[in-house]
């Protein structure tokens, strides 16, 4: 049975959720925290069998309504007909949503040599070649996921939070996601960043002995940086902005925004200054908040 004849009508009921990309970029801990999330998974199904697997999944009865697919390298036979197989379930009604897991040749490299694992594709010991190998056999679909992440900087339970608000997200249709995210800009900005503020026109409480050692999530340390008339205007002139802004992001489907907020090292400035901007934004009709930090644990 062919993807366009795939039976039980439109799966407006079903969720499907293709995981795929670099081999050591986190696929083991992407399954996981679906799995946490009430989906059943299956590992890297040939892609012919999509069709009749959702099926039975259409059937009435069925307790599946979220289902993830993972896809990687060993399949690397598959990816020409996974592409179609999808493009089919689309044009059938039943709606797919790829998650593209990726990192840094670097990133990858260092993680295979910690774990000793063997690449899928790379030929004797010449890691590299099947890093790079595998990139090119999956940049079409890379190219065509809904969601990309980049783990090479994340933790596995920063990758979770990260999966948790991209699926929030896209399940969304007349709110938008806005995630606050604290950071240091001695750590680099974060990719994933759609506006970047920064919060070092602020005193920095880091040369406060007493605040040094406490984080922006402390009552000092928040008094201290948000009492402040500057902070005031700060948050006002965002909250204000971001109010603006969110339906004119509707009404182009853009269901989630990062802001991103910066200060030296990620644990004082921009952890309150991200807290208290949830706080404000929390009560608009189309907004829900998240907030994120992502170097709160961070020294040097």
């Amino acid at each position: 049975m062919s993807s366009d004849e795939v039976q039980g009508g439109p799966g407006e009921g079903l969720q499907v959720t293709v995981i795929t990309g670099m081999s050591g970029a986190g696929k083991s801990q992407a399954v996981a925290t679906f799995e946490d999330m009430g989906y059943f998974c299956i590992d890297n199904l040939p892609p012919q069998m999509l069709p009749r697997v959702i099926e039975l999944f259409l059937l009435e009865g069925s307790r599946v309504d979220k289902l993830g697919l993972v896809f990687d390298a060993r399949g690397r036979g598959y990816f020409d007909e996974l592409e179609e197989v999808l493009s089919g379930l689309d044009r059938s009604g039943v709606h797919t949503r790829i998650l593209f897991l990726d990192a840094s040749d670097q990133v990858l490299v260092a993680r295979f040599q910690s774990t000793r694992r063997t690449h899928p594709l790379a030929p004797g010991d010449r890691l590299l070649e099947g890093i790079r190998e595998e990139r090119r056999l999956l940049d079409h679909i890379r190219q065509r996921a809904d969601v990309v992440i980049d783990t090479s900087e994340l933790n596995v339970h920063q990758l979770k939070a990260r999966i948790r608000d991209d699926l929030l997200a896209s399940e969304l249709t007349d709110q938008v996601l806005v995630t606050f995210l604290s950071f240091g800009y001695k750590f680099g900005l974060p990719t994933e960043a759609d506006m970047v503020l920064d919060a070092r026109f602020l005193p920095n409480p880091h040369w406060v002995p007493d605040l040094r050692p406490l984080t922006g999530l402390e009552e000092p340390v928040r008094d201290f940086v948000v009492a402040r008339s500057e902070s005031h205007g700060f948050l006002e002139r965002v909250s204000s902005l971001l109010v603006y802004l969110v339906p004119l992001y509707l009404a182009e489907q853009k269901t989630q925004l990062v802001v991103a907020i910066g200060c030296t090292g990620g644990r004082h400035r921009s952890v309150a200054l991200a807290e208290a901007l949830a706080r404000m934004l929390e009560k608009e009709p189309f907004v829900v908040t998240n907030v994120r930090h992502r170097d709160l644990e961070r020294q040097g």
